[in-house]
């Protein structure tokens, strides 16, 4: 197998040298702890306030991390993606204030998202969250009272029956249009309710082909045994089981609460234990690929070795609609376009929605990539190398 991730002319022929170099220097601000740490809420009062900052938000970090405010500004994103090989994960990035309007404005967005990836090869997944049509709070008590054997109040019930509602017609248009469908994975105290729903729709919508993936979060302690046990009721149920693969995005949120409450952190205690976790559960699929579909989502190259030298030691077709890998759009293009390249399925999650409302999103990416020794390092490198390559410094 002749992969390498450090071909930086495949990995940025999408993009011209201004685009480029304005990369770079988006990249370098990340170095910036003020600018990272208070530039989200110093834009979010400026654009309250009114102030003519929304075309340089949109040309910068909404442009690199983002395709468009609508479905229809996204398209010639996830156009130029499947050029290249790439399909997009239309991604709703909007986060709502967990009011009945709000959930109903995302459930209506989210169908047209489902609708819109239906016979369009640019489109392979959807993917919704489930606090974007639920409750949160509600979501936290139904997964208590699961883990304790507990009956829920009234109105958590009522909150929990609407919330179904919501995600069963999700699933059942995905399943009416043959969109794969990925839920994705939250915060430990309500995945429990998440978990239970999705597996019950799985059961119903994944019996000639795998609709619905559950996101799996690897840095939880604990995840391959419910793997096994979640493969093992596919199996004797007759039903085809799709796992999306992370290694997480809550630790210090989790940390914090385990902390503040008092019970052992559910997030392993070193990134070996969690990269260790991850490529076994990579193996676990693999070895189960009779009733499991995946989709690693990874910026982690080893990980990302690991799965192709499965496929390639396995003799499964690179293009085997089973397996694949994701990245975030605006990160890891060595990983996504080398991929490609070389025959693999490979999806970029291509967020949108209105800039003000995407601002928590862009937040967090740019908190991502302010580690020089991180993600920004990363890309630092590979872009410096192609600069370098293309003789423009």
């Amino acid at each position: 197998m002749n992969l390498s991730f450090d071909n930086t002319e495949v990995a940025f022929a999408h993009k011209t040298n201004a685009d480029l170099k304005k990369a770079y220097r988006l990249f370098q601000t990340f170095g910036s702890p003020f600018l990272v740490k208070y530039g989200p809420k110093l834009t979010n009062l400026a654009l309250n306030f009114g102030l003519p900052i929304k075309g340089i938000i949109k040309k910068t970090l909404f442009a690199q991390f983002c395709g468009g405010e609508t479905i229809a500004e996204s398209f010639p994103s996830a156009k130029q993606l499947y050029e290249n090989g790439i399909g997009a994960i239309l991604d709703y990035s909007v986060e709502g204030e967990g009011t009945g309007e709000n959930f109903a404005k995302a459930f209506g967005e989210l169908q047209k998202v489902i609708i819109e990836a239906t016979d369009k090869p640019e489109y392979p997944f959807a993917v919704f969250k489930c606090t974007g049509i639920g409750n949160f709070q509600m979501l936290a008590n139904v997964t208590s009272a699961l883990r304790n054997g507990a009956e829920t109040t009234y109105r958590d019930e009522l909150d929990y029956q609407h919330f179904r509602s919501r995600f069963e017609a999700l699933c059942k248009l995905a399943y009416e249009n043959g969109t794969k469908l990925f839920v994705d994975a939250e915060e430990t105290w309500i995945q429990d309710a998440i978990d239970e729903i999705t597996y019950q729709n799985m059961a119903n919508y994944n019996i000639d082909n795998t609709i619905l993936y559950n996101t799996i979060q690897l840095y939880r302690k604990e995840r391959i045994p419910e793997m096994k046990y979640r493969i093992e009721e596919a199996r004797i149920g007759g039903y085809k089981i799709g796992f999306k693969l992370v290694r997480g995005a809550y630790m210090e949120k989790e940390a914090a609460r385990a902390a503040e409450l008092g019970y052992q952190n559910p997030i392993h205690r070193s990134k070996k234990e969690t990269d260790d976790d991850y490529n076994a559960a990579l193996k676990l699929c693999f070895e189960n690929r009779d009733v499991v579909s995946i989709c690693a989502g990874t910026h982690n190259e080893e990980s990302s070795l690991i799965l192709a030298h499965l496929l390639e030691s396995g003799e499964i077709d690179r293009n085997d609609d089973r397996f694949w890998f994701a990245q975030l759009y605006g990160m890891s293009d060595h990983i996504s376009y080398n991929l490609a390249a070389s025959g693999y399925n490979v999806a970029k999650y291509l967020p949108y929605g209105p800039i003000k409302e995407v601002l928590p999103y862009l937040s967090r990416r740019a908190q991502e990539n302010s580690s020089v020794k991180g993600q920004a390092g990363r890309e630092l490198t590979l872009i410096s190398a192609e600069l370098k390559r293309r003789r423009l410094v």
